[in-house]
């Protein structure tokens, strides 16, 4: 490790933790501030996040996705202050922070199978690995950083969860895992790479670059598939943990139709909170012949939605 990242590293953790020792409704203040300047200065996240609005919900008018927009922002600052608390403060005390659940059922996997799940960037999606790896076994699926790793393995295995990389070795872990009857974790809606196994499948209508594996997996291990997300709740009260069965053809044999029902669960766990999902992310980045660039243009808010009309307009799909 370098002198710069070591510096780096050091003050993370220094960061984390006097975020960890405030209040979760002060943290959750602080991130809605964030949330409010982002929502005011031109930035690639507050553009980004206006064209993947604009051209998923292209029924909803110009104000009311723009509100949409702002609200999200403010939940996305949210998102990534909490970390302090749900990696630095004890296990127990975080999972206590799960204040409802809705089908949970769901999470407990058949008789001598393993089980798939689901967690979208949505709401505190930390806090859903921490809970998921506190009901049992669990392997989680993750990409290694170049900047602090160390501290993201630490954070994510507190509960009890094993880290497989995203590699062909860590594929194998996840297989083996499931034929062992346990759960493994996988983030459903990141853009694959151009070289691994995905297939274009429409997400709220726009195509998107989708992973294969979620389909490969299940076909071969016979695992259920669910959804698990954290959904923030109102006045810093806690989190509401869901638990979705994801559509049954997540599993079929045509890789189109396995992907579309993938994302379909996905639109599905959106649409219960929208303004939490991570609008800022690049969804569509990866796009057919013939659709144009998506993530470009001025910052202003009229040239995103000028640009996401003209983005929608090019696609047949």
């Amino acid at each position: 490790m370098s002198n710069g990242e070591l510096i780096l590293q050091r003050i993370a953790h220094a960061l984390l933790w006097l975020l960890s020792r405030l209040p979760l409704s002060w943290v959750h203040g602080l991130g809605t501030i964030c949330g409010v300047w982002m929502s005011w200065l031109p930035n690639r996240q507050r553009r980004n996040a206006l064209l993947n609005l604009a051209v998923c919900f292209p029924e909803m008018p110009f104000e009311q996705l723009r509100d949409l927009r702002n609200r999200s922002l403010r939940e996305f600052g949210k998102t990534y202050l909490e970390i302090a608390h749900l990696w630095q403060r004890p296990v127990a005390d975080v999972l206590n922070l799960v204040s409802e659940t809705q089908g949970i059922e769901a999470l407990r996997p058949r008789e001598g199978r393993g089980l798939i799940v689901l967690s979208p960037h949505l709401g505190a999606w930390e806090l859903a690995g921490l809970y998921l790896a506190a009901q049992g076994p669990t392997v989680i699926f993750y990409k290694p950083q170049k900047q602090l790793d160390a501290l993201i393995l630490a954070a994510r295995k507190r509960s009890g969860a094993t880290l497989a990389p995203i590699t062909t070795h860590g594929i194998r872990r996840l297989i083996q895992a499931l034929k062992r009857g346990e759960q493994v974790g996988i983030l459903p809606d990141q853009a694959p790479r151009a070289d691994k196994g995905a297939a274009f499948a429409p997400l709220f209508g726009v195509p998107a670059y989708t992973m294969l594996l979620v389909n490969r997996l299940a076909q071969t291990t016979g695992a259920d598939v669910v959804f698990l997300f954290a959904e923030r709740l109102t006045a810093s009260t806690g989190y509401r943990m869901h638990c979705v069965r994801a559509p049954s053809d997540v599993a079929a044999a045509d890789p189109i139709v396995a992907a579309t029902a993938l994302n379909q669960g996905i639109e599905h766990c959106v649409r219960r909170c929208p303004e939490q999902y991570l609008w800022t992310y690049r969804r569509f980045r990866e796009r057919p012949a013939g659709i144009p660039k998506l993530y470009q243009g001025a910052l202003d808010d009229a040239a995103a939605w000028e640009q996401a009309q003209q983005f929608r307009a090019a696609i047949h799909f």
